[in-house]
């Protein structure tokens, strides 16, 4: 039995509609977090909401509000914003439709799973997402999730389909300010020819079981010890050379990646993902900041 969806209503393209559930593509669950607490006595601390004037204040006491001068406010109601959201929450409008590459990651925000909701859709479901897939297109539209409205995009996943919240363009910044330092002059053919033969010699398939977070595991083995009453063993990073030959650091390193790489045994031959569901990888977008 699949999780409990976060949100569940229809997908809509002009005018076919199907039920359909959103679920969570990522979890936190396993990361460690830590409580405050009061130094010496380890009891937790509570943060109250306090109003300068007339003190802290209960929760049912608390109302929204937008600043629109320094220090003027316009309170917005619990009911006015159920207003807003009524007319659209319950559906994922898809208004256009894009190429896969168009569609900067830079604008990705919290991934989603979309699966369908019971069997009555599911026909619906597959068929507007082999077409997706065929097409190499990605759903661009709106939907309202936790009381603001998104703008999402939406492509043919595994199944399923994957759903990305969008940033708003005003969000995302341009790179020209940051990268306008940048010299564009031309470069040692001998330096880049090497650069090269490292960037092919480490080069590897993606596996994603490799991805681990090495501050959460060591942040686990520290706490582990302490509760065991064991001194922790915290291995120190390695200094950074401040200089070092630059050319000597490249030939050493393709040096290093090759005799790593034949110390490796061979991969084994994988079986080739569904083109109807296989993920394009994404390009930078092609519009003006």
């Amino acid at each position: 039995m699949p999780p409990r969806p976060i949100w569940k209503g229809h997908l809509r393209l002009s005018l076919v509609s199907f039920g359909v559930r959103l679920h969570n593509a990522t979890s936190t669950t396993s990361r460690i977090t830590f409580n405050q607490l009061h130094k010496g006595c380890n009891n937790r601390l509570k943060q109250k909401m306090v109003c300068p004037v007339h003190g802290e204040v209960e929760r049912s006491e608390i109302a929204k509000g937008y600043e629109y001068e320094e220090g003027k406010y316009v309170i917005v109601q619990p009911e006015e914003l159920e207003k807003l959201e009524a007319a659209s929450s319950k559906t994922i409008d898809i208004d256009q439709f894009a190429d896969v590459e168009d569609v900067d990651p830079v604008y990705f925000d919290a991934p989603y799973y979309v699966a369908p909701d019971g069997a009555v859709g599911e026909a619906a479901f597959r068929v507007v997402r082999d077409a997706m897939a065929k097409a190499g297109k990605v759903g661009i539209g709106r939907m309202v999730l936790h009381g603001a409205e998104h703008v999402i995009s939406l492509q043919a996943y595994d199944k399923g389909f994957r759903l990305f919240k969008l940033r708003a363009a005003s969000e995302v910044r341009t790179p020209d300010e940051y990268f306008e330092e940048v010299s564009a002059g031309s470069l040692d053919k001998t330096q880049l020819k090497l650069a090269e033969d490292l960037v092919s010699t480490m080069s590897a398939p993606f596996e994603a079981k490799d991805v681990k977070d090495r501050y959460q595991e060591a942040l686990k083995d520290l706490i582990e010890a302490k509760i065991a009453g064991k001194e922790p063993a915290i291995v120190e990073e390695a200094q950074v050379a401040e200089t070092y030959n630059f050319m000597d650091a490249l030939k050493r390193s393709v040096a290093e990646a090759e005799k790593a790489g034949k110390a490796k045994p061979a991969p084994g031959k994988k079986k080739p993902a569904a083109k109807s569901v296989k993920p394009a990888a994404a390009k930078k977008v092609r519009k003006k900041a």
